[in-house]
């Protein structure tokens, strides 16, 4: 396997390498946008989608003007991404509320539209998604057939408009964006449509495990034209919400570098602990058959860190907050002391168990205060990361604590209901660390202990 170094580009390269701030939830500031463009630049990525879901002129008041202030930023954002090598990408949203058949209200998204052509914006999005699945004005239905056939109808004419803006590109989020790539609506709204408009695909499912170059060829036979994949990791929005998404970029198929039009991941609302995850994607779509996942998720971290022992500190929380859909495997060290530990409680040979639990104690004891400590240099880093870090320094409390009922020979005993406090307060966070190992250990000790057990009463009366 032949390492690309930083800054090379692979001819194996996938040809869109993005980001889109697309989520849920607050939406970055300007600050965190100007320095994400930096990040991406420095890890060979080359698109960047401005279309944060609660973005207001975006979405819900798509058809409304933007202010001096808000051009001014966006002028910046366009500027600095072309001094860098990334397309700047608008993307409007207004299939909450638009008529697809009132000419006035074409007539308004395509003024947006130029408006932001004459800010010198040349990529657009138009997205469609998140939206109701059937058309909702009386006149769209009685004007068209199917959301589908409206859909066409919308993109056709936001085409025609910018086809007379020299270098401009437009792509397409559709109502059904995920799927087995045979949908009608799939179907029916690219028929017709210009194969140089990108659709965009989220796989299999709106935050696929995996996505695969079968999939992508059994999209274009549908679509008449390759997928863009809108990458739903490492965001956490919504239902995620809980989870804190730090592992590697994983189980996406090189082959897609050649059956796609390229990858876009959608980030987390916390911009700096996105950069983790995005300096592995950044390093898949720059050289995919040469993508090793663990060297890239090292060298990942150590980039955001910035010295040794901050990364290494980091590294040990990180390796147990890799829970998402793409993670066949999370927290394996405390998989294994946990198992260690209750072997060596069945055997009734100890020793084994408790060095392991002591060992892995002492280990994010360590990391946890140094994480926490003045002396930690990326303090967005730990201020984004504060709810999950609260969680694992109370996980290697536990740890400790069943470290020494473990040495006092008490898992077993009346004592093993002390952890359910414990319990109660790792729960009580609402985030996931650990995957649901600990918890799980937990609970069943608990469950177990003579003290929550009831003894059978044998002068009951029958």
């Amino acid at each position: 396997m032949t390492e690309i170094t930083a800054g090379e580009i692979s001819k194996r390269a996938f040809a869109i390498r993005g980001v889109i701030e697309g989520f849920y939830g607050p939406p970055w500031s300007h600050i965190e946008r100007l320095d994400f463009l930096e990040f991406m630049a420095d890890h060979r990525m080359n698109m960047f989608v401005f279309s944060p879901k609660d973005e207001p002129l975006l979405r819900h008041d798509w058809a409304e003007t933007p202010d001096d202030a808000w051009v001014e930023s966006i002028q910046e954002l366009r500027t600095r991404a072309a001094d860098l090598g990334i397309r700047f990408v608008i993307a409007i949203s207004p299939g909450l509320s638009i008529r697809y058949s009132d000419q006035d209200d074409r007539s308004r998204l395509i003024s947006k539209l130029r408006f932001f052509a004459d800010m010198g914006v040349r990529d657009f999005g138009l997205f469609l998604d998140d939206i109701p699945s059937q058309l909702q004005w009386s006149r769209d239905q009685q004007t068209f057939t199917s959301l589908a056939e409206a859909h066409r109808s919308l993109v056709i004419g936001v085409h025609e408009c910018l086809s007379e803006i020299e270098g401009s590109s437009l792509m397409v989020c559709p109502e059904t964006y995920w799927g087995s790539g045979t949908e009608p609506y799939l179907a029916e709204l690219s028929r017709g449509l210009p194969v140089e408009i990108d659709i965009m695909w989220t796989g299999k499912s709106i935050c696929s495990a995996t996505l695969e170059a079968a999939d992508a060829i059994t999209f274009a036979e549908t679509a008449g034209r390759p997928p863009l994949y809108w990458d739903n990791y490492p965001v956490n929005d919504v239902a995620m919400s809980h989870e804190l998404h730090l592992g590697p970029y994983e189980r996406r198929d090189p082959e897609l570098c050649n059956t796609s039009r390229g990858i876009i991941v959608n980030a987390m609302e916390m911009a700096e602990a996105s950069k983790i995850a995005i300096a592995t994607v950044g390093d898949f779509l720059a050289d995919p058959f040469a993508y090793d996942t663990e060297q890239s998720w090292v060298r990942g971290i150590a980039a955001v860190t910035k010295n040794a022992q901050d990364a290494a500190a980091f590294e040990v929380f990180a390796g147990n907050s890799r829970s998402s859909c793409l993670s066949l495997s999370d927290a394996e060290e405390i998989n294994q002391a946990l198992a260690a530990l209750e072997f060596s409680n069945i055997s009734g040979v100890l020793e084994p168990g408790i060095l392991a639990m002591s060992d892995l104690a002492t280990k994010f004891e360590n990391s946890a205060a140094h994480l926490l400590s003045e002396n930690f240099v990326n303090k967005k880093l730990v201020s984004q990361c504060r709810p999950w870090l609260d969680t694992f320094r109370i996980g290697a409390e536990i740890l400790r604590h069943l470290a020494t009922l473990a040495q006092e020979r008490q898992l077993d005993s009346v004592r093993a209901s002390e952890l359910e406090p414990d319990f109660t307060r790792l729960r009580s966070t609402g985030k996931r660390v650990f995957g649901d190992s600990l918890e799980m250990f937990l609970e069943h000790l608990i469950q177990e202990s003579p003290a929550n057990t009831t003894p059978p009463n044998y002068n009951e009366e029958r």
